[in-house]
């Protein structure tokens, strides 16, 4: 693992760590919302292709063994990518103060995680992370109907308002970008989607936007 240095104060006194992956959509989620909040913390890169995340270091921090993962200085962690999305964000402009619109913030994140993420983040990884072996080729031709689904659902909110959730950016669209708009790696042409294409741009002109490590 890899520790980079860049500390800084949260929730009034805590210092917060992050153990991730920056090729991974779900980590990348987490790097970017913290640009755009222009907040930072302490970074340790975990590499789940040398079995880091099977350290017994690294599971008496989290039995899942899984990243993201937070960690705060007083000992509490928090794993999955929403949750500490959400930790994080709470408070700002991210997060809808409207329970209808709160609600709806959810349903896009539970629709990432059950109808978008297990074909267009899977295929991805098959490609990106296993260099698309022949016995692979089976399973990521099989993601390709399921992606292309995920893609028209956005694609038609997206026509009617420019975020997901209307006219401003949440963290519903952190959310989906992460995975979305590597959805090429995958297989996923996007050519069809001008709405997606369009909200991709938008995000990217965020202030604070980082783009994903290659």
């Amino acid at each position: 693992m890899h520790r980079y240095d860049l500390k800084s104060k949260f929730e009034g006194v805590l210092l917060m760590r992050i153990y991730g992956d920056k090729r991974s959509g779900n980590c990348y989620k987490i790097q970017l919302l913290l640009s755009l909040l222009g907040k930072s913390c302490e970074w340790v890169d975990v590499d789940i292709m040398k079995g880091e995340t099977r350290a017994p270091s690294f599971l008496e921090k989290t039995p899942n063994g899984k990243i993201p993962l937070l960690e705060l200085d007083d000992g509490r962690v928090l794993s999955e990518s929403n949750a500490i999305m959400h930790y994080i964000a709470c408070n700002s402009p991210y997060v809808p103060s409207s329970p209808y619109h709160f609600s709806q913030l959810l349903q896009w994140q539970f629709f990432e995680q059950y109808s978008h993420e297990p074909y267009i983040a899977v295929a991805r990884y098959i490609n990106v992370y296993l260099g698309l072996p022949e016995d692979k080729k089976a399973e990521y031709e099989s993601k390709q109907a399921g992606g292309y689904r995920a893609l028209t659902v956005m694609e038609h909110q997206l026509n009617l308002t420019p975020y997901l959730l209307g006219d401003s950016i949440s963290l519903a669209d952190i959310s989906l970008f992460a995975y979305t708009h590597v959805a090429n790696e995958g297989g996923f042409d996007l050519s069809a989607y001008p709405a997606i294409r369009n909200w991709i741009q938008l995000i990217k002109e965020q202030k604070g936007f980082i783009p994903m490590k290659a």
